[in-house]
């Protein structure tokens, strides 16, 4: 939910505000936004110079690059004729995220693309920065190596069950895993579109094929957004059982319950070192 609703035209932030059936808005979403048609209102929301890292684009910063990436950006939402289901968001006072599945129409047919974005913004909400996180795998087939966004955080602690299921992950420990969420909770895996992993069979059989390299994935963890309920940590995958990689960002969300884990959802393109059935 990053842009700033006071620096759009009226009009425009009526359409957005009567097209998701709200009296009032805190932040404008990210593609409505860049639906929305008003550049100068997508520069003004920001502190300083646009600075914005997209999977594809890479490292994106000033106005002429910032302007660019928006033309593109709409003419592909235009002609893929893409709808924007969304997920869920979380604003709180130093940043937040938001979740959304794009669909769209590609030249080799239906693709549902899961897209993370996160903000970090100064205290009167204008942006410093934003990072756009999903894999390419929907799109083209093929994974592309994201080098790091963030530095590494070693003083980050991880709340509760966010925790444990990561501690269990680094470790490959399959059980301590799905202990881990809470019954009928879910994994969905970067490319996995509306595909969930639910019920503890289901997550036993896609961690044990995700940890069939004889260990876990081990991160880094670099940044936290928690409003106590859902979480978005970003990390860098620097290991995957017995292969050591190249830090690669990535950001997982998790949604925690009463009784564990309530879904967790990946936005990365780390390939994995092992065949995925």
């Amino acid at each position: 939910m990053p842009w700033v609703p006071e620096v759009f035209s009226a009009p425009v932030l009526q359409q957005i505000l009567d097209r998701r059936r709200r009296d009032a808005m805190v932040a404008v979403p990210y593609f409505d936004g860049l639906l929305a048609g008003e550049l100068d209102a997508l520069i003004e929301s920001f502190a300083g110079e646009p600075e914005l890292h997209d999977p594809v684009r890479g490292r994106i910063r000033g106005v002429e690059a910032f302007t660019a990436f928006v033309a593109e950006t709409r003419a592909w939402l235009a002609r893929d004729h893409v709808t924007v289901e969304d997920v869920g968001h979380v604003i709180l006072d130093e940043g937040g995220f938001e979740e959304v599945v794009l669909h769209g129409q590609a030249s080799t047919g239906p693709v549902d693309l899961p897209v993370a974005v996160v903000a970090d913004h100064t205290s009167d909400n204008r942006l410093t920065e934003l990072r756009v996180y999903s894999s390419n795998w929907p799109l083209t087939g093929q994974h592309v190596i994201r080098p790091p966004l963030l530095q590494s955080d070693p003083e980050l602690r991880l709340p509760g069950v966010v925790g444990d299921y990561q501690q269990a992950l680094a470790r490959g420990d399959v059980e301590a895993v799905v202990s881990a969420f809470s019954t009928g909770g879910y994994a969905r895996e970067p490319a996995g579109g509306a595909h969930q992993h639910r019920g503890a069979d289901e997550l036993r059989r896609f961690y044990g094929q995700l940890f069939a390299n004889d260990g876990g994935i081990v991160m880094e963890h670099c940044g936290l957004v928690d409003d106590g309920h859902t979480s978005a940590l970003e990390y860098n995958t620097v290991r995957w059982g017995r292969t050591e990689l190249a830090p690669q960002a990535g950001v997982a969300i998790h949604v925690r319950g009463r009784h564990g884990l309530e879904a967790v959802r990946i936005y990365d393109d780390v390939d994995p070192p092992v065949t995925w059935a």
